[in-house]
């Protein structure tokens, strides 16, 4: 069964009710649907050593290596300090996920007006940084 943007959005929705915060209050779940069309998740997990904490897109690509994934179709993004609040990738996951994204890679985060956006790996990452 595929998964649709809506249930990719649930499942980031899902994911960071389980986010490890204590520090920040700060949640963010993040969801990938891989070249597969397999479904991954991940939450953000902090740390009192500020550097040791995991970025939930981090854990959700990790998730979907470990499964056999080798590419982003789709991820989703969703975070905040208690309701849900525009929440982008920080520029290490903007990285990470150009690491496994191609120009067809869409990324889903709320905009400004808390309305859900797509954007392409280019507009959140221009200029990135390639090895090949």
């Amino acid at each position: 069964m595929a998964v649709n943007d809506q249930d990719l959005k649930t499942a980031a929705i899902e994911a960071r009710k389980n986010a490890y915060c204590r520090y920040s209050g700060f949640s963010v779940g993040a969801a990938i649907v891989d070249d597969l069309g397999h479904l991954h998740v991940g939450c953000n997990i902090e740390n009192a050593s500020y550097p040791l904490g995991t970025c939930a897109e981090t854990a959700a690509i990790a998730a979907m290596v470990q499964e056999g994934g080798k590419r982003i179709d789709r991820i989703a993004v969703i975070g905040g300090r208690g309701d849900a609040t525009p929440c982008t990738p920080c520029g290490g996951c903007r990285q990470r996920i150009n690491e496994f994204a191609d120009e067809n890679t869409i990324i889903i985060t709320m905009d400004d007006s808390n309305e859900w956006r797509h954007y392409s790996i280019a507009e959140l990452l221009p200029a990135s940084f390639h090895l090949d």
